[in-house]
Order: structure tokens, then sequence, then C-alpha cells
């Protein structure tokens, strides 16, 4: 199954989402501020990361421009989950190379039905 990374610095908000996709079957790992997401994606090579935007150490809109940048996680699916949903803030995160952009507050129900589809429709092989 599917390797995601989940990294949010609200543990309420992380809980529910590794709740919700673990029954979905999926592998979760969880970070919760920037600085521990990169280094968790370096390290584990998720196929799929879920990122806030305000998180410590590193703000996730510089966590996704490393993650883009690096040649080895350059075609990670990315997807940010934030309540930072302004036009110029949406417009930004998907500038830098977010797949999807979610605000918050979601229903986890919504967060599911989108990583089903982002795996449904993927060619790449899937680790975990």
């Amino acid at each position: 199954m599917p390797k995601i990374l989940l990294a949010d610095d609200h543990p309420d908000i992380v809980r529910l989402l590794q709740i919700a996709l673990r029954n979905e079957g999926h592998t979760i790992l969880t970070a919760y501020d920037g600085a521990e997401a990169l280094r968790t994606a370096e390290e584990e090579r998720p196929d799929l990361i879920i990122l806030d935007v305000m998180m410590p150490e590193l703000d996730g809109f510089r966590v996704l421009n490393r993650i883009k940048s690096d040649p080895e996680l350059s075609n990670t699916t990315v997807v940010m989950l934030t309540c930072r949903d302004q036009p110029e803030d949406v417009s930004l995160g998907l500038d830098i190379g977010a797949d999807f952009y979610l605000a918050k507050p979601f229903k986890p129900t919504d967060v599911v039905s989108l990583v089903r589809r982002v795996f449904e429709n993927s060619d790449a092989p899937q680790t975990g």
C-alpha cells in the first residue's frame, strides 16, 4: 500500500487523518513541524505528502519548495491542507508545485476521496 506523510503541527488533525487513511490501508508517516516533514520525506520517500502551510521550523511553502527542488522527491504528489486559503496563497502553493490545495476546515471524507483518486490515477509504482 502507498506511504503517506501527514505534516501538520496540530496533533488532532494528524490523528484524524491518520485514522481515516489507515482505514483505507495506507501506511502513515507523521511530522509535526516543517523540518521534521522534510527529513521524513527525504528518508522515507512517501508516495504522497499532505502538508500544512503554517508550521514551526519551516513553513509548508518552504518545505514544498525543497521537495519539488529535490530530483529524488520532485515527482511526489503533494496536497496542501491549510487555513491559508486566500487566492494569493493558493496561487503560491500551486506555482511552487503543489498538486492539490485544500482549505481548512475540511471533511476527512473529502481528503480520503482525493487520496483515492490520486492513487487510482497514478502510473507511478506504489511502495509501502
